[in-house]
């Protein structure tokens, strides 16, 4: 999996809203901080913190675009990048976009995201 791959394979499995395909893209030492200032650190944290937003967004529609490397070395990568989503929240739409910014380790020669912040636009 080449770190574009990567990025391809966590949009793909946080739009399926399914834990189980983004649990193995995420590192346990992991940390993921929300466009609200809230940090999840760790697989347990950042689980939960997924799960209620598949819980609460029906429909979901996600995708990043405009992705920038900031930092390219063999085993640790960091880039840049805009993201949109779309979907139900009690039967409402609902949607945002903002910027984000995330790390990528090699971690037994598979990528994995061990610090991602988002901001809104």
């Amino acid at each position: 999996m080449t770190p574009s791959d990567f990025i391809s394979a966590y949009s793909a499995a946080l739009a399926s809203q399914d834990w189980a395909q983004v649990a193995p893209l995420i590192h346990p030492d992991a940390a993921v901080t929300f466009s609200t200032g809230t940090v999840y650190r760790g697989t347990d944290a950042i689980r939960a913190a997924y799960e209620r937003n598949f819980a609460l967004i029906k429909n979901e529609a996600y995708h990043i675009s405009d992705i920038q490397w900031i930092e390219i070395h063999p085993d640790v990568m960091a880039y840049t990048f805009a993201y949109h989503w779309r979907g139900l929240i009690e039967g409402r739409e609902a949607g945002g976009a903002g910027r984000g910014t995330a790390v990528i380790r090699r971690d037994d020669d598979r990528w994995k995201l061990v610090a991602e912040q988002l901001t809104r636009m």
